[in-house]
């Protein structure tokens, strides 16, 4: 019985019939049902036969064991009357691959080890277990697995070479993995090629896979072109990976589904539109729409290029049941700050991976909804039994330095202190970075001084910490240092370096800085210029200022045109504002704190019709400032305050002891 068609057919003949099954057609069509999902119909065919052997109770264990209902699985193995290796080497591979079963697995294979001859563990259950070893990345458990299997001779086959390769490559023991490859050169065959070719682009060392590949080309199959085209994705080689697939059609080797989800990896990783269009056409062509892991690969795509409408119509044509899409469909919303979508999507899943708890954290940090944030951890610390990832404290720390919350922040640098989580390069920037814009600078230094691999990224950070503190003189000592010890600056060090300098007046000290961006081949950006034009102005050489807006390659935006507004105030330069409002209006013409700059521009110097002017242009145009906003992190919550605003549980009680302390101040000036 082949099909599901022919199985039923012969099921309901028997049974009209009132004839008995054989127990060996019964085992075949239990094997069909639960084949095709018919996990019920299997059961009840179970149920009803009068006389099982070892291949029944295989077939049924396995068939629960497929839908990941190892309660069941478990309870069918403990009662069935006869077992053998194959009923054990199932229930093992059922809990290795299900998540949260390791124990069992690993208490189910020290059991078998105790049995009789016939039932004792083979290779099979070896390479299972290596699995584990690389699931777990228990480096000390795979390498006595892997004696074991020399003692037993049990590590002489391609399976057994191309396990001890993957687990050792997921347990970041490359040279082992050298080590097996190299002393299996009698036995190599296409799956060992292919599990070396796999680790070699999981390292990193891309040039030797790459030669392995093409080593032995006629030995290649599908398998050994996808996981090459993957190790180029994995590498940032995505260009490679598209070449790669060129030379599979030239050389007539037949593509599936996993090579297709591999050419979408790469478009993604490109943020290609266009090739991510040309993919999809070819999907469609082919009626591929339906794998889940394509139709979540195309999903990916469109969400990566920003362009969620085609997201969206993908995502709806394949149903809600996707996990994968559901994951893509947040990160995408997440990082176009849509989090109310991305919070129904999220709560729609009933498990959640850390994958989407670091998106959705990433795109409250993006959006600057930082209260959120810590709503999101303490519902994080409530739910998941496993402790918050480095992109998910990074993503913390970056909501506590936005709000210049000190005292969560501590208390997120105590907990991974506590809790021994890793400090990577990230997260120690992260810390260093929220202590700085806390208002703790020495608390940043002494994180920084710990940090002896320092990247471009945390001098930048320590940089602009000290200028934004007005240490003007360590922010330039830094940047010496980090020229000393041979990490090349880039744009944001340049920024942090231009703001020392106008902090302090250092005019001839910033023009050295901003022409020596092009011994770098640094181009200067729109914050670039800005810190120029505010340079000058603090340093009242306005003259300069407008030379300077000349010479500006790029048409002056409103960041620049405001700095350049903001140095004719502080010159008391009228007429020069005067000629920069009608450009920043046409460019921020709804912004109205622009034209509450202007006003105060004009007032400064008594220029009262000027300033009625700005004020009736902003009315008649019906533009409204963003109210002014405050905020303290007490009591474990964020307190958030708005000018003007009552709404707060506290309100009366708060502006009672603001009256007092008003009329303490008063009676102090007097």
């Amino acid at each position: 019985m082949r099909s599901i068609k022919e199985g039923f057919r012969f099921h309901a003949h028997a049974i009209k019939n009132g004839i008995t099954s054989t127990v060996f057609t019964s085992n075949q069509l239990i094997h069909l049902y639960s084949k095709h999902g018919l996990l019920a119909e299997a059961r009840k065919l179970f149920d009803e036969m009068p006389e099982r052997n070892v291949f029944t109770w295989n077939a049924i264990i396995w068939a629960y064991i497929k839908t990941q209902n190892l309660k069941q699985a478990r309870e069918l193995f403990d009662s069935a009357s006869s077992k053998d290796l194959v009923t054990y080497n199932s229930m093992l591979s059922g809990y290795i691959n299900t998540d949260g079963y390791e124990t069992n697995a690993l208490k189910l294979f020290i059991e078998m080890q105790s049995l009789n001859d016939e039932t004792r563990i083979d290779e099979f259950s070896l390479t299972r277990m290596l699995n584990l070893s690389a699931k777990l990345s228990m480096e000390s458990y795979g390498k006595q697995l892997h004696s074991y299997m020399v003692k037993t001779a049990n590590n002489l086959s391609g399976f057994a070479v191309s396990s001890l390769i993957d687990m050792y490559s997921k347990c970041g023991c490359f040279r082992e993995v050298c080590q097996v490859f190299d002393g299996c050169a009698g036995v190599l065959d296409l799956v060992s090629k292919n599990a070396m070719v796999a680790a070699c682009c999981r390292e990193g060392e891309l040039e030797m896979g790459v030669n392995l590949f093409w080593r032995d080309l006629e030995l290649n199959d599908v398998v050994s072109w996808n996981t090459l085209i993957s190790g180029y994705v994995q590498n940032g080689c995505e260009e490679d990976a598209l070449k790669l697939f060129v030379h599979m059609e030239e050389n007539e080797v037949r593509w599936n589904e996993h090579t297709i989800a591999g050419l979408l990896s790469a478009c993604a990783g490109l943020r290609s539109l266009k090739l991510g269009k040309e993919v999809h056409g070819w999907v469609l062509k082919y009626e591929l729409g339906f794998n889940p892991f394509i139709s979540s690969g195309l999903v990916d795509v469109y969400c990566k290029c920003g362009n969620m409408k085609y997201a969206e119509l993908v995502y709806a044509t394949i149903g809600t049941g996707n996990a994968f899409s559901i994951t893509s469909m947040i990160v995408g919303h997440s990082s176009q700050g849509n989090m109310g979508e991305a919070r129904r999507l999220f709560d729609s899943l009933t498990e959640k991976s850390s994958i989407v708890w670091t998106a959705l954290f990433t795109g409250y940090v993006k959006s600057q909804q930082c209260e959120a944030v810590f709503e999101l951890l303490s519902e994080f610390r409530v739910k998941e039994a496993m402790v918050p990832d480095a992109l998910i404290l990074i993503s913390v720390l970056g909501a506590c330095a936005i709000q210049a919350a000190l005292n969560p922040g501590k208390q997120i640098h105590a907990y991974v202190l506590r809790i021994g989580i890793e400090l990577d390069e990230k997260l120690v920037s992260a810390m260093v970075d929220m202590y700085s814009k806390s208002g703790n600078i020495k608390y940043a230094e002494k994180i920084f001084q710990r940090v002896t691999n320092r990247d471009a990224v945390i001098y930048n950070i320590m940089t602009a910490g000290y200028a934004h503190h007005g240490h003007e003189n360590q922010a330039i000592q830094k940047f010496e240092e980090m020229l000393e010890r041979g990490v090349r600056p880039d744009a944001v060090t340049f920024v942090a370096l231009l703001s020392a300098c106008r902090h302090c007046g250092l005019v001839e000290l910033g023009e050295k800085y901003f022409a020596s961006m092009k011994d770098y081949n640094i181009l200067p950006e729109i914050d670039h210029y800005a810190c120029m034009i505010d340079l000058y102005g603090r340093a009242n050489q306005l003259e300069k200022a407008v030379a300077f807006m000349k010479r500006i390659p790029i048409e002056p935006d409103a960041v620049i045109l405001g700095a350049f507004l903001n140095a004719c105030r502080i010159n008391r330069n009228t007429k020069l504002a005067r000629e920069a409002e009608e450009k920043l209006l046409r460019i921020e013409g709804d912004n109205g704190a622009r034209y509450v700059q202007l006003a105060n521009v004009y007032a400064a110097e008594g220029k009262w019709v000027e300033m009625g002017r700005i004020r009736r242009k902003m009315r008649e145009n019906e533009i409204k400032k963003f109210a002014g906003c405050s905020w303290v992190y007490v009591e474990n919550r964020v307190h958030i305050f708005t000018s003007g605003d009552s709404s707060h549980s506290s309100a009366e009680a708060i502006y009672s002891i603001l009256l007092i302390l008003t009329a303490e101040l008063n009676d102090t000036a007097r």
